[in-house]
């Protein structure tokens, strides 16, 4: 792994670390949603300072070179998060759509008691009670 993306490596994890902590004192950004993001850059920091790690697995994993396994790694770890985030995002769905219908529901009942309160002769004739 050469000098350059290993000093990449490290500049850009801290750097956006310090967005995600500012964008979490802001209220902008989940707390668990951060420490996903702060673990996986400290794991690129570490592959940058111990290069031998990245190495070792690198061979493992059959890559040609360690930049490879690299991309390889952060790309893997990006499809695990997808994945997490569309499970998250069909369950937000379906609690979206059950939400709409008792709303509608609800108004439904509404709707019909406050026709009750209005109109008490027009229920009388709809039960039958002349």
């Amino acid at each position: 792994m050469t000098w350059l993306l290993r000093v990449v490596l490290i500049v850009v994890s801290v750097l956006t670390t310090v967005v995600i902590l500012k964008k979490v004192r802001q209220a902008k950004m989940r707390i668990e949603d951060s420490v996903f993001w702060i673990g996986f850059f400290f794991l690129l920091i570490v592959f940058s300072v111990f290069p031998q790690i990245v190495y070792a697995m690198s061979a493992l994993a059959g890559t040609m070179t360690p930049a490879n396994f690299i991309y390889l790694f952060v790309i893997f770890v990006l499809i695990l998060r997808l994945f997490r985030i569309t499970v998250k995002l069909s369950q937000l769905e379906t609690k979206v759509a059950e939400l709409v219908q008792q709303m509608a529901i609800d108004e439904n009942l509404r709707r019909e008691e406050e026709r009750e309160r209005r109109c008490p002769e027009m229920e009388e004739k709809k039960t039958g009670t002349d």
